[in-house]
């Protein structure tokens, strides 16, 4: 089974993300570089660049990566009502020519501030409808020519992409990631994309996931390789089990003294993945070996919701057991960010890698 690692470049205009120190120069392209360099460096794949309205356009950050690295791989996280998809596979198959196929894509579904960018607010079933016409038109441009498609939301005649995407071994095209619990999220999971993410959640939920999705995918018809599965989680590495867990608690009891601040995306709350995460500090605040609940309830959202907490041996022990599962894509961060991808990629990653 071939594990894939990445980590997450945090794209923010506001900085102090998560407790990376605050500094006036935290998203300069020097800053974001040295964090791509040091990926490579310490044997990481690439990283996940988050999208959203308010933050820095991903594609042109991940441009500025990838002409400043040799190896590194964004993931460039995007949404469907921000780009129309010739439009997006355009510019995602010129970076790929660019960088020599180091492109990589992560759909992203959830609402978002959507009348700042000019669209209309929509159900979770038009968005999700919407979506899956996203990926079907992207896919199609990147392997076929001519295209001409006929959707409820998107419809292009005669579209050829180029440059074309150059087939790398069983590559053909950018492996799209894709996230979202719904129901809706997971029937497109099943049958578009290539690798669904989840996030912290106890082994049990996992891989219950995986089992309905690897089910929907059989009982949808899907039409390509077999979905593989990718988890996005914090992981809180210190050089032992009690000085691991000692700083958590003191990192979570700050983040108690500014409870109340706004999230950076407050509709984030409302998604079934993000209430699922929150929903597990009812059931205690440390789960399976070592997922800390905790931050979920004093402000941390997405992947900062539950931590996997310990010394390397402790957190590798406990990703194997997500490796079992079917977990493949790892995409894993803690803050601050350029001493922690120094810190995993030497005392974690090897023994990922065993």
């Amino acid at each position: 089974m071939s594990l894939e690692f990445l980590w997450y470049i945090p794209n923010q205009v506001t900085p102090g993300h998560r407790g990376e120190p605050v500094t006036a120069d935290h998203n300069s392209l020097d800053t974001l570089s040295a964090q791509a360099k040091a990926l490579e460096e310490h044997g990481w794949k690439g990283a996940l660049l988050g999208t959203g309205w308010g933050r820095p356009d991903t594609i042109t950050v991940a441009t500025a990566l990838a002409a400043r690295t040799t190896t590194f791989e964004p993931l460039i996280a995007i949404r469907p009502g921000y780009w129309r998809p010739a439009h997006f596979a355009s510019a995602a198959a010129t970076l790929d020519h660019l960088s020599g196929g180091r492109v990589r894509v992560n759909i992203v579904s959830g609402k978002d501030d959507l009348g700042a960018y000019g669209e209309t607010e929509s159900d979770q079933a038009h968005r999700y409808a919407r979506t899956k016409e996203f990926i079907q038109v992207v896919r199609k441009l990147w392997t076929e020519e001519n295209v001409t498609y006929r959707g409820e939301h998107y419809q292009v005649s005669e579209s050829t992409v180029v440059p074309r995407i150059t087939p790398r071994g069983d590559r053909r095209h950018p492996t799209l990631y894709f996230g979202g619990a719904s129901e809706a999220a997971e029937r497109v999971a099943a049958t578009e994309a290539d690798v669904q993410l989840f996030w912290g959640e106890p082994l049990e939920g996992v891989r219950e996931r995986i089992e309905r999705l690897r089910a929907l995918s059989d009982e949808l018809g899907r039409e390509h390789a077999p979905l593989e599965f990718g988890l996005r989680v914090t992981t809180f590495v210190r050089d032992t089990t009690e000085q691991a867990w000692a700083e958590a608690e003191a990192k979570v009891a700050e983040m108690a003294k500014d409870q109340g601040a706004d999230a950076q995306n407050p509709f984030r709350q409302t998604a079934v993945g993000q209430q699922r995460l929150l929903d597990l500090a009812v059931r205690g605040e440390v789960l399976d070996d070592n997922l800390y609940t905790a931050p979920g309830k004093f402000g941390g959202g997405g992947a900062g919701t539950t931590w996997l907490v310990g010394s390397p041996e402790d957190v590798a022990k406990s990703l194997r057991k997500y490796r079992d599962l079917g977990i493949t894509h790892f995409v894993l961060s803690d803050t601050p960010y350029l001493p922690e991808i120094e810190r995993q990629g030497n005392q974690l990653l090897p023994l990922l890698r065993e």
